[in-house]
């Protein structure tokens, strides 16, 4: 189990998009289990269609995460208004498998909950039944149990408040 101070979330600069672009590479590999994703011609997953946008929009937020300075994953947050109603979701999370089932992403998740203050909307696909553990007890946690949850034909959607 990892310490608090042992795990640091810091923005990702443009000039380190490249490193993220290689993650991305990792995350979509592991998400190709439920989503049935196929490398292209290349070897590769193709692109994050959003990438760019982290470094335009004012309302994206773009972070690594490390363990004792090593990189381990990364979030990317975005802040959503829509509808008379402003929330933040947490659009991407991925912790390298060697990092997982030991805190790190839990720590790594709750830290953003604290910075970015306000309504979250944290959604998995159905068929990521691992995520959509994760993501509960996580949440859980972090709330005390004061949440919500929706479920849709293609969803599952935690609702809460960091205050």
């Amino acid at each position: 189990m990892q310490t608090l101070n042992e795990i640091m979330i810091n923005p990702i600069n443009e000039n380190q998009k490249s490193i993220l672009e290689n993650l991305m590479q990792l995350y979509f590999y592991d998400f190709s289990e439920f989503n049935e994703a196929d490398v292209t011609e290349t070897g590769l997953y193709g692109s994050y269609p959003y990438l760019d946008h982290y470094w335009v929009e004012k309302n994206r937020y773009p972070f690594f995460i490390y363990v004792k300075g090593k990189l381990v994953g990364f979030a990317l947050v975005i802040r959503i208004h829509e509808d008379e109603q402003i929330y933040y979701s947490m659009s991407e999370f991925f912790v390298l498998k060697k990092y997982r089932r030991n805190g790190v992403g839990a720590v790594a998740a709750k830290k953003l909950f604290v910075q970015f203050k306000g309504d979250w909307r944290v959604t998995q696909i159905l068929a990521n039944q691992p995520a959509q553990t994760f993501w509960r007890k996580v949440i859980h946690e972090f709330t005390d149990g004061r949440y919500s949850e929706e479920v849709n034909e293609r969803n599952n959607i935690q609702l809460f408040t960091s205050t």
